[in-house]
């Protein structure tokens, strides 16, 4: 567990702890979304529609790099945070159980969207800031492990909370942690600016930010042009489509799987959850495994065999005779989860700041138009055979990785 040493550093410990929280924060808020919408329409598709909602923005302003560039600094994050906070707090204020309280619902999840759509790469470009050059991989691993922890304890206090506060008061909970990461975030940012007025004089640079903002990450990064920084480096280019492909096939397993356990193993509820569970806790094990990998390894040829090994248990889930078999391919699908994450986030750590916020700007917008796409297509094939549709997006996965590996091997 080498990089859990780097929570040694305080500025690394204050941002690991309040984005834990955050990222817990946020699995309680995704549960809410759907459930007070289907709880107050009844209808899946208007709570499906919750999600492309929340995923638009993503799409749109991933297309404006030039916006989501507005933000690389750490206290323009925390404003962005404090933002949050507001408006996860007015959701239960301002929503009610009819149509106008569903609109409001809409809106309100569509400005969380566009506020996540421009933290989420900043924060992803800002990291790397916090430890020396070698250590990198292993702050993306130490902050991959959030989500990791968050998956696992929101799964188990979800069911705590609703007893003691009614579905539409998660996102009150969410505010909360949107606050304490503000003020991380705000902290930071008063850090890094005393810091570098100790190191470097005050002076205006052509792009109208000062010396003390280069050194601290305060001020815009330059913009970069997505296409000329995808050629030059055309392994990335590989890697993002390949991640592109991950989460269209993903929306399978997401639409798929409950009715997947209900039809072939009577499973209902519990069964689900304990598939979430296995997911969860092999995602766990997944993080400590990758933070043991060899940072020599090749990246790429890692990145992309997990994909087709995740591809593969995608594919067993359409031909499993038990709910063992489905435990087993669950935890197996959670271990590589980390794997790929890490490696793609990385190799792109080790670009320059404006570089690192273009890439992974390119990345969220792939993930989260691909993924819309899943949900607007693929139901209809599990619709139509729900095993098929699970051989059939495996498959898919395994093919796209695997050309990945060879396209980016061909690429030097």
């Amino acid at each position: 567990m080498r990089h859990m040493r780097l929570l040694r550093s305080r500025p690394v410990r204050v941002l690991w702890l309040s984005m834990a929280l955050s990222v817990l924060g946020d699995r309680l808020y995704g549960l809410a979304a759907m459930w007070v919408v289907y709880e107050s329409t009844g209808s899946s598709s208007l709570m499906g529609l919750v999600g492309v909602v929340e995923s638009l923005p993503y799409i749109v302003l991933g297309a404006a790099g030039s916006v989501v560039a507005r933000f690389t600094c750490w206290r323009s994050l925390a404003r962005v945070d404090a933002a949050r906070a507001l408006v996860a707090v007015a959701v239960p204020v301002l929503w009610s159980p009819d149509l106008p309280g569903f609109l409001v619902m809409l809106v309100l999840v569509l400005l969380l969207g566009s506020l996540s759509a421009v933290f989420e790469p900043n924060l992803g470009a800002l990291i790397p800031q916090l430890v020396d050059p070698g250590e990198v991989e292993q702050a993306s691993c130490l902050f991959d492990l959030t989500s990791r922890v968050a998956a696992v304890v929101g799964q188990g206090s979800v069911g705590a909370l609703l007893v003691l506060v009614p579905e539409i008061h998660l996102f009150a909970i969410d505010g909360f942690t949107f606050a304490v990461s503000a003020a991380a975030l705000g902290w930071l940012g008063r850090r890094s600016a005393l810091a570098s007025a100790g190191l470097t004089a005050v002076a205006v640079t052509e792009e109208g930010a000062t010396g003390e903002g280069r050194a601290a990450g305060i001020g815009r990064a330059p913009a970069v042009r997505a296409w000329d920084l995808l050629r030059r480096h055309r392994g990335v280019g590989v890697a993002i489509t390949v991640h592109g492909v991950a989460l269209f096939t993903a929306a399978v397993s997401t639409v798929g799987l409950p009715p997947l356990l209900v039809t072939r193993f009577g499973q209902g509820a519990a069964g689900y959850g304990l598939t979430l569970a296995a997911t969860a806790a092999g995602g766990l094990g997944g993080n400590l495994l990758t933070g043991h990998l060899s940072p020599r390894r090749p990246w790429l040829a890692t990145y992309c065999l997990a994909w087709t090994a995740s591809g593969l248990a995608l594919a067993g889930l359409g031909v499993a005779d038990s709910m063992t078999a489905v435990i087993v391919l669950c935890v197996t699908s959670g271990l590589l989860f980390p794997v790929t994450a890490v490696t793609l986030r990385a190799r792109l750590s080790g670009f320059g700041t404006a570089e690192r916020l273009r890439l992974l700007t390119v990345d969220q917008t792939a993930i989260r138009t691909a993924g819309t796409a899943g949900l607007l297509l693929l139901p209809f094939a599990v619709d139509a055979a729900p095993a098929t549709a699970f051989v059939g997006a495996g498959m898919l996965l395994s093919a796209a990785a695997l050309l990945g590996w060879w396209l980016g091997a061909r690429a030097g």
